[in-house]
């Protein structure tokens, strides 16, 4: 397994180089870079590795300036010494998210769970990893005489609305779609996509905010922002928890 550190703390890279090898000898330190600048023309210019441990506050920017700069596609473990970044680290390839000091047995089980996911990564014909799934890639538009192909990763959420169903892309524009939200459900790639409730399917990236309810549920802000405050039901608590930890599939 080749791995990548981006970390600009050098005793941690240490720290983290040295649990590595204790923890899986076979494993390459294929790079390390300590910007984001640097990380990013390594990227451009290698084939990305099996696994990215990612420090999200370099001295030039933040890990997800790199991920915004850089189509990174393999799987990452982000390593930081804050938490508020959790919500934006399960937008991208996460498999974990572990707060510093690096622990030896945080970083194991990291490692373990990307064992079990390593399925869902392909390799791609340039050499770099990606989600592999038959799912939904575009929908076909149709609203008066007009035709318009919609991506489905410029989808911030689905939603249903009097008995119809709209997808709102990341600009706030809704289209009204042919499948109802069951369906898409079965169109949509679960590791990016989760029914929270009757009325909506959300993204990770459009989740700017969740708070605790009552019964277990969760209150959601969604960007681009809706008029009422979608809940996540009781019944889909636990499996959106997990969801967003990267555990449900």
């Amino acid at each position: 397994m080749n791995i990548v550190i981006i970390e600009d703390e050098h005793l941690a890279y240490q720290r983290m180089a040295k649990i590595i090898k204790e923890i899986a000898p076979d494993a390459q330190i294929a790079a390390h870079h300590d910007t984001v600048d640097a990380a990013r023309k390594w990227f451009v210019q290698n084939a990305h590795p099996d696994l990215l441990l990612l420090d999200v506050q370099l001295s030039d920017g933040t890990a997800f300036d790199l991920l915004k700069a850089v189509d990174i596609n393999c799987p990452i473990i982000f390593t930081t010494a804050y938490d508020q970044y959790a919500i934006e680290a399960f937008a991208t390839t996460s498999i974990d998210y572990l707060l510093k000091p690096i622990k030896k047995a945080d970083l194991e089980n990291a490692l373990q769970k990307l064992k079990r996911f390593q399925h869902i990564f392909q390799p791609a014909a340039n050499g770099r990893k990606e989600l592999s799934a038959d799912y939904k890639k575009r929908f076909v538009i149709r609203f008066g005489e007009h035709i318009k192909s919609l991506a489905v990763e410029d989808i911030a959420y689905c939603y249903s609305e009097n008995k119809n169903t709209y997808a709102r892309d990341k600009e706030g524009r809704s289209y009204p779609l042919d499948h109802n939200l069951d369906t898409l459900e079965e169109l949509l790639n679960p590791t990016d996509f989760f029914r929270i409730n009757r009325q909506y399917v959300v993204t990770l990236k459009a989740i700017s905010d969740m708070r605790t309810y009552s019964k277990a549920r969760v209150l959601i802000k969604l960007h681009p922002p809706v008029k009422d405050t979608p809940v996540v039901s009781s019944e889909r608590a636990a499996d959106f928890k997990k969801w967003l930890a990267g555990e449900l599939y």
